[in-house]
């Protein structure tokens, strides 16, 4: 990797200069433009600087000095309250356009399709801070060592994800209102994503069973989506009834080196709530993991060993996906393609992005700061897979070396001693 390397990518496939000097400015008369802001915070999160404080240091006498310049925590705030965060909406959707149009949303697996995950996670709490969107509930907890009860504030997103890719592909991300579900978040989320990115960018939606509702399941029909979500025990009508559709041997076994699947297919269960029929799959899975475990010698000393452990899960995934001559376990295999959303963007978002790391507490600054974070992670991992991963002779560093060596590129080159 060169210098810049980063950023000129960003400017060649994506106009990313251009698109960020195009959106709107929300001061009047500032001393710092946006397109200098933004660039600070999204260069701050794309080499994972942790919060806004870190980031005026960086940017004052650090690794950001010479290419941001001099900016304090304070005007990044400001900026952050008084942007429209719509413009950024629409530039995510702009980004996730382009990478369909380039190619780099293919996948075999998922036989043409292209796969979004919906799920919600929060990103904050406190018992002190709070803005006038937070989220309000009743908490037990320690104090001085005695049990009381406060009001905790927070926040939750919805986020949008493509899981049939290569790496998953954020496209978008939506604040819970407060006494809003977050099933009515996710709806009025996909809506604003099919506005934007068209109704043919989509081909189907998986999620949790939390999803597997009369209201959700329309309002991805009425998109002209199809659709895999979990069955669990919040439909209790139907999943006895799948249960008792399932109750024979096994159609199919799917061995694997590290799993070994059998699976259920009922081509046809009732779903009384609704009044429609759907298809389920169930799956009994064994996966082979592999555990630390302290042995005892015989001389009294401990030694530890790993040792695989099965690992047994029943999982019921309902649908009302037309299959055709394709195998039912191609729904298993969609059903399971949801856990990426939290075992790749969540848990990477939240270690490395500092997702679950507020910095500002105001209504717009956050949501704001949220969208630009969440950006630099798409970005900054199409770089890592396309620029860095695809090309390597040898291993490749990691995710979050990448991110530690584009900030020591943008230190200023050392003076030529001779």
């Amino acid at each position: 990797m060169q210098r810049r390397q980063f950023e000129a990518y960003l400017d060649k496939v994506f106009d990313w200069s251009g698109q960020m000097a195009a959106l709107p400015e929300g001061r009047q008369s500032p001393q710092h433009p946006w397109k200098k802001v933004g660039d600070a915070v999204f260069l701050g999160a794309a080499v994972q600087i942790p919060n806004l404080h870190q980031l005026e240091a960086e940017c004052r006498a650090g690794v950001l000095a010479q290419r941001i310049g001099a900016l304090s925590e304070d005007t990044v705030g400001y900026a952050l309250q008084r942007q429209d965060p719509a413009p950024v909406f629409a530039l995510g959707c702009e980004v996730a356009r382009r990478l369909k149009r380039n190619g780099v949303l293919r996948s075999d697996w998922a036989r043409g399709r292209l796969v979004a995950a919906v799920d919600g996670i929060e990103i904050c709490s406190s018992f002190v801070r709070c803005c006038d969107a937070c989220m309000e509930r009743e908490v037990e907890h320690q104090v001085d060592g005695q049990k009381r009860k406060d009001t905790q504030y927070y926040h939750r997103i919805v986020a949008v994800v493509l899981v049939s890719t290569p790496f998953p592909v954020p496209l978008g991300i939506r604040f819970q209102k407060d006494g809003e579900t977050e099933v009515a978040c996710a709806i009025a989320l996909l809506r604003e994503l099919d506005q934007q990115l068209g109704r043919r960018f989509l081909d189907l939606v998986v999620g949790d069973a939390l999803y597997l509702q009369q209201g959700f399941v329309k309002a991805v029909e009425s998109l002209d989506w199809e659709w895999v979500f979990n069955l669990k025990e919040n439909q209790p009508e139907l999943l006895a009834e799948a249960q008792r559709l399932t109750q024979g041997p096994a159609e199919a076994t799917l061995s694997r080196p590290q799993e070994d699947v059998q699976l259920w297919h009922a081509p046809e269960v009732y779903w009384p709530v609704a009044d429609r029929s759907l298809r389920v799959v169930k799956t009994f899975r064994v996966q082979k993991v592999r555990r630390v475990q302290v042995i005892r010698e015989e001389a009294g000393k401990k030694k530890k060993t790993r040792q695989a452990v099965p690992q047994e899960s029943t999982n019921y995934y309902a649908t009302h996906l037309e299959l055709g001559s394709i195998p039912p376990r191609f729904i298993h295999e969609l059903g399971r393609s949801r856990w990426r959303v939290d075992t790749e963007v969540f848990q990477t978002l939240t270690t490395q992005a500092q997702l679950k790391q507020p910095s500002v507490h105001q209504t717009c600054a956050l949501v704001l700061l949220t969208m630009m974070r969440v950006l630099a992670y798409t970005l900054s991992l199409v770089f890592y897979h396309r620029q860095v991963v695809s090309p390597a002779r040898q291993t490749p560093p990691t995710f979050r070396e990448m991110a530690r060596l584009l900030a020591y590129l943008f230190l200023p080159p050392p003076l030529d001693s001779s």
